[in-house]
């Protein structure tokens, strides 16, 4: 499609003051989903992201990889086992989690990224134990899946202030060296919230909270984190919609400005997100 030279302009100046708004601020991006594995839409991501830091955004990139995994534990014979949504990780699952994510993954994105240009350094949350983690306790033995208990942000700002994006694979150790595994949204809405990052953003792929689940057009822009609680009594927000908006609703309280879940779908959505007035998907205050 051809676009006239003044469209091109008016483009740039609508996008003058989302440039100034985010520069020098951190923006934590959750990249998993369909856009790490649809070669058209990691291109997106890549230019994307390289764009963002070009002028003056500090991007942080924390991966997930559960397709990966999967697919590398079938390989292997070893079954996949999910309760509750989250995988159950024995010994011989974590030590693949960990060459999949900390390994192949992490350094795919790694060369890709600077493949497009950009600076990138990959990075494991048991790097300078930058994420600490114990056992993940609750009503299911999930194995080694771990909670957070603490984030160093140290290794994450100096990497930033060097000029490149930390890539960061979502595998976390305990104080007596034990690996974990940390669902990848949980560990960016943590680290956003060590970093006071003005914008968390969650690539998923739905459009974002739906009034209707089964109606695309019943997008909910925006949610006041007060209002989730009621949002659930609905029946608005359900099953695998829970952890994820649940995510959004800490990150702002742990002082987060802003988090949306946006359709990573969609080539160009973070731009969209940050670059416009109207964004993409549901944004939570």
């Amino acid at each position: 499609m051809d676009i006239s030279n003044g469209i091109r302009s008016q483009i740039l100046i609508d996008a003058l003051p989302y440039i100034q708004k985010y520069r020098d601020k951190v923006v934590v991006v959750k990249y998993g989903g369909n856009a790490m594995t649809n070669n058209e839409l990691k291109e997106a991501v890549m230019s994307d992201i390289v764009l963002l830091t070009a002028v003056g955004i500090k991007v942080v990139l924390v991966h997930g990889g559960g397709p990966e995994i999967s697919g590398m534990l079938k390989r292997l014979g070893i079954e996949s086992r999910f309760i509750g949504g989250l995988r159950y990780t024995d010994k011989e699952t974590m030590e693949v989690v960990e060459m999949v994510l900390a390994g192949k993954l992490n350094k795919e994105l790694v060369s890709q990224l600077q493949l497009h240009g950009g600076k990138a350094l990959g990075m494991c949350g048991v790097d300078g134990q930058m994420i600490m983690a114990k056992k993940l306790e609750g009503e299911n033995d999930l194995g080694y899946v771990g909670e957070i208990v603490s984030v160093s942000t140290k290794p994450i700002i100096e990497a930033l202030n060097s000029g490149y994006v930390p890539i960061i694979s979502t595998v976390a150790t305990s104080e007596d060296g034990q690996s974990y595994n940390i669902n990848a949204d949980t560990a960016a809405a943590r680290i956003a919230s060590c970093l006071r990052a003005e914008n968390l953003v969650l690539m998923t792929d739905i459009v974002g909270l739906l009034q209707n689940k089964d109606d695309p057009t019943t997008l909910i822009p925006t949610v006041n984190v007060s209002e989730v609680p009621y949002l659930k009594m609905q029946g608005i927000i359900s099953g695998g919609m829970i952890p994820k908006i649940d995510c959004c609703v800490e990150a702002v309280r742990r002082g987060v400005k802003k988090t949306c879940i946006i359709d990573g779908r969609v080539p160009h959505s973070i731009l969209i997100e940050l670059f416009s007035s109207e964004g993409i998907g549901t944004q939570f205050v």
